[in-house]
């Protein structure tokens, strides 16, 4: 992909500066609440996943932080794992889904689920820490999505007091529009490429090539 996507690029992480400042603007008013330090990563066996955006952005600082050797073959190792380990989950969450399992109480045991990250190296510390997405550089503050509040059971948050809350569904929408940037600019033929979701683990294993993107013409089996 000869495509020039710095500047989409630039704009998500002037997103993720604004979201650093929202935490740390947390973190200043309730330092006694914030409990994220190192050592800590409770988050990291968290599962969410990816706007089209933050998965290019992260498989791109990966390239460029791990080109060859052991480490990286290691974390893509442990990627096809936490993938195949996603997957298994989300099938079964989806026939629950089929047999009538109301999407409140999949929701809940989802957010519940443990799949380590792997990005998650020795010492429980990450390998790509400046560069890590959004979802994580958030956890351990009070955050609300479709208007229900989340806060990490590790922290020192009061249920029931009124805390500074960020409220995550706007930051979606900001990725959600600058993953359409990136489908426009590349003139994708695949008219729901921005609407695609991934976990980080498929965010290192994906190739973003042409093909994956939709640039040009399809090719033909001879």
């Amino acid at each position: 992909m000869n495509i020039d996507l710095s500047a989409i690029f630039a704009q998500y992480e002037a997103l993720v500066a604004e979201t650093d400042a929202l935490f740390e603007r947390v973190r200043a008013l309730h330092p006694d609440c914030v409990t994220c330090g190192l050592g800590c990563s409770d988050c990291c066996h968290a599962m969410f996943d990816l706007s089209l955006v933050e998965a290019m952005y992260l498989n791109g600082k990966f390239a460029a932080s791990f080109d060859f050797g052991p480490e990286r073959s290691a974390v893509l190792e442990r990627a096809s794992d936490a993938d195949r380990h996603a997957y298994r989950i989300k099938r079964r969450m989806y026939r629950e889904s089929e047999d009538g399992r109301p999407a409140e109480d999949i929701l809940a045991e989802a957010a519940r689920e443990r799949v380590r990250c792997p990005l998650l190296g020795e010492g429980d510390a990450c390998v790509l820490y400046a560069h890590r997405p959004i979802t994580c550089r958030l956890y351990g503050i009070p955050t609300a999505i479709g208007g229900k509040g989340h806060t990490c059971g590790k922290t020192a948050f009061r249920a029931g007091e009124k805390y500074p809350t960020v409220a995550v569904d706007r930051i979606q929408d900001r990725l959600a529009a600058l993953s359409k940037e990136i489908a426009v600019a590349v003139g994708s033929r695949f008219s729901e490429l921005h609407q695609v979701y991934v976990p980080v683990s498929m965010a290192l294993l994906t190739r973003y090539d042409d093909a994956y993107l939709g640039i040009g013409k399809p090719k033909r089996d001879d």
